[in-house]
Protein backbone atom coordinates (compact mmCIF):
# COMPACT_ATOMS: atom_id res chain seq x y z
CA UNK A 1 0.00 0.00 0.00
CA UNK A 2 2.73 2.33 0.93
CA UNK A 3 4.20 1.71 -2.96
CA UNK A 4 1.17 2.43 -4.27
CA UNK A 5 0.22 5.74 -2.67
CA UNK A 6 3.73 6.62 -3.34
CA UNK A 7 3.59 5.83 -7.32
CA UNK A 8 0.44 7.90 -7.27
CA UNK A 9 1.80 10.87 -5.17
CA UNK A 10 4.26 10.68 -7.82
CA UNK A 11 2.40 10.66 -10.91
CA UNK A 12 -0.07 14.17 -9.44
CA UNK A 13 3.35 16.11 -8.39
CA UNK A 14 4.75 15.06 -12.08
CA UNK A 15 1.25 14.75 -14.04
CA UNK A 16 -0.88 16.43 -12.47
CA UNK A 17 -3.22 13.47 -12.45
CA UNK A 18 -3.95 10.69 -9.63
CA UNK A 19 -2.63 7.42 -10.11
CA UNK A 20 -6.00 5.71 -11.19
CA UNK A 21 -6.22 8.50 -14.22
CA UNK A 22 -2.54 7.54 -14.77
CA UNK A 23 -3.29 4.34 -14.99
CA UNK A 24 -6.39 4.48 -17.40
CA UNK A 25 -4.78 6.37 -19.75
CA UNK A 26 -2.14 3.65 -20.14
CA UNK A 27 -4.69 1.11 -20.12
CA UNK A 28 -6.25 3.38 -23.30
CA UNK A 29 -2.79 3.92 -24.73
CA UNK A 30 -2.60 -0.05 -25.32
CA UNK A 31 -5.97 0.12 -27.45
CA UNK A 32 -8.90 2.20 -26.85
CA UNK A 33 -11.96 0.55 -24.82
CA UNK A 34 -15.45 -0.28 -26.51
CA UNK A 35 -16.99 0.68 -23.19
CA UNK A 36 -16.93 1.61 -19.54
CA UNK A 37 -17.30 -2.06 -19.11
CA UNK A 38 -14.74 -3.20 -21.00
CA UNK A 39 -12.32 -0.60 -19.54
CA UNK A 40 -12.98 -1.61 -16.03
CA UNK A 41 -12.56 -5.62 -16.58
CA UNK A 42 -8.94 -4.61 -18.58
CA UNK A 43 -8.52 -2.42 -14.90
CA UNK A 44 -9.53 -4.96 -12.75
CA UNK A 45 -12.41 -2.70 -10.92
CA UNK A 46 -15.96 -1.71 -10.54
CA UNK A 47 -17.51 0.33 -13.97
CA UNK A 48 -19.07 3.04 -11.42
CA UNK A 49 -15.32 3.64 -10.54
CA UNK A 50 -13.44 3.78 -14.08
CA UNK A 51 -16.73 5.99 -15.30
CA UNK A 52 -15.77 8.19 -12.54
CA UNK A 53 -11.85 8.29 -13.45
CA UNK A 54 -12.86 8.74 -17.65
CA UNK A 55 -15.46 11.58 -16.63
CA UNK A 56 -12.50 13.37 -14.90
CA UNK A 57 -9.87 12.65 -18.19
CA UNK A 58 -13.11 13.55 -20.21
CA UNK A 59 -13.00 17.19 -18.54
CA UNK A 60 -9.44 17.94 -18.40
CA UNK A 61 -9.38 17.21 -22.55
CA UNK A 62 -7.22 13.87 -21.89
CA UNK A 63 -9.56 10.75 -23.53
CA UNK A 64 -12.59 11.20 -25.10
CA UNK A 65 -15.86 9.03 -26.66
CA UNK A 66 -15.84 8.81 -30.22
CA UNK A 67 -18.60 7.27 -32.06
CA UNK A 68 -17.58 4.10 -32.82
CA UNK A 69 -16.95 3.30 -36.81
CA UNK A 70 -19.04 -0.33 -36.43
CA UNK A 71 -22.21 1.15 -34.56
CA UNK A 72 -22.93 4.66 -34.52
CA UNK A 73 -25.13 4.19 -31.26
CA UNK A 74 -21.83 3.55 -29.51
CA UNK A 75 -19.21 5.35 -28.25
CA UNK A 76 -15.57 4.41 -27.99
CA UNK A 77 -13.16 5.56 -25.52
CA UNK A 78 -9.47 6.85 -26.26
CA UNK A 79 -6.88 8.75 -25.42
CA UNK A 80 -7.05 12.66 -26.93
CA UNK A 81 -3.62 13.86 -28.83
CA UNK A 82 -3.11 15.57 -25.12
CA UNK A 83 -3.68 12.03 -23.21
CA UNK A 84 -1.09 10.89 -25.75
CA UNK A 85 1.53 13.66 -25.01
CA UNK A 86 1.15 13.64 -21.07
CA UNK A 87 1.44 9.68 -21.19
CA UNK A 88 4.69 10.07 -22.66
CA UNK A 89 6.28 12.34 -19.69
CA UNK A 90 4.16 10.42 -16.94
CA UNK A 91 5.91 7.99 -14.72
CA UNK A 92 4.57 4.18 -15.55
CA UNK A 93 2.43 3.01 -12.98
CA UNK A 94 2.69 0.80 -9.78
CA UNK A 95 -0.39 -0.57 -11.04
CA UNK A 96 0.32 -1.80 -13.98
CA UNK A 97 4.12 -3.10 -12.61
CA UNK A 98 1.64 -5.31 -10.13
CA UNK A 99 -0.53 -6.27 -12.69
CA UNK A 100 1.81 -7.56 -14.85
CA UNK A 101 3.60 -9.67 -11.76
CA UNK A 102 0.42 -11.25 -11.13
CA UNK A 103 0.00 -12.09 -14.45
CA UNK A 104 3.50 -13.30 -14.40
CA UNK A 105 2.41 -16.03 -11.68
CA UNK A 106 1.44 -19.54 -12.18
CA UNK A 107 -2.53 -20.18 -12.06
CA UNK A 108 -1.68 -22.29 -8.88
CA UNK A 109 0.36 -18.75 -7.43
CA UNK A 110 -2.69 -16.73 -8.18
CA UNK A 111 -5.30 -18.78 -6.56
CA UNK A 112 -3.32 -18.29 -3.71
CA UNK A 113 -3.24 -15.27 -3.35
CA UNK A 114 -6.88 -14.87 -4.23
CA UNK A 115 -7.49 -16.72 -1.40
CA UNK A 116 -5.12 -14.88 0.77
CA UNK A 117 -6.81 -11.44 -0.30
CA UNK A 118 -10.38 -12.32 0.22
CA UNK A 119 -9.36 -14.16 3.57
CA UNK A 120 -7.94 -10.66 4.42
CA UNK A 121 -10.86 -8.76 3.29
CA UNK A 122 -13.03 -10.90 5.19
CA UNK A 123 -11.17 -10.16 8.21
CA UNK A 124 -11.33 -6.74 7.86
CA UNK A 125 -15.19 -6.97 7.72
CA UNK A 126 -15.43 -5.25 3.81
CA UNK A 127 -17.50 -7.57 2.04
CA UNK A 128 -18.79 -6.96 -1.62
CA UNK A 129 -18.82 -3.69 -1.98
CA UNK A 130 -17.22 -2.48 -5.56
CA UNK A 131 -13.21 -1.79 -5.25
CA UNK A 132 -12.43 2.01 -5.94
CA UNK A 133 -9.58 2.27 -8.97
CA UNK A 134 -6.34 2.10 -6.68
CA UNK A 135 -6.40 4.71 -4.56
CA UNK A 136 -9.43 6.65 -6.55
CA UNK A 137 -12.47 6.77 -4.43
CA UNK A 138 -13.55 9.07 -1.91
CA UNK A 139 -10.63 9.54 0.20
CA UNK A 140 -9.68 11.23 -3.23
CA UNK A 141 -12.38 13.06 -3.84
CA UNK A 142 -11.43 16.25 -2.50
CA UNK A 143 -8.20 15.88 -4.87
CA UNK A 144 -7.35 18.79 -7.63
CA UNK A 145 -8.38 16.21 -10.55
CA UNK A 146 -11.80 15.94 -9.57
Amino acid sequence: MQELRASSVAAERRGGLSGAQLFVLEQLAEAPAASLNELAARTLTHQSSVSVVVSRLVKRGLVERVPDGRDARRRVIELTAAGHTLLRSAPATFQAKLISVLEGLSAAERRMVARGLRLVVQRLGLGERPAPLFLEGPRDAGASDV
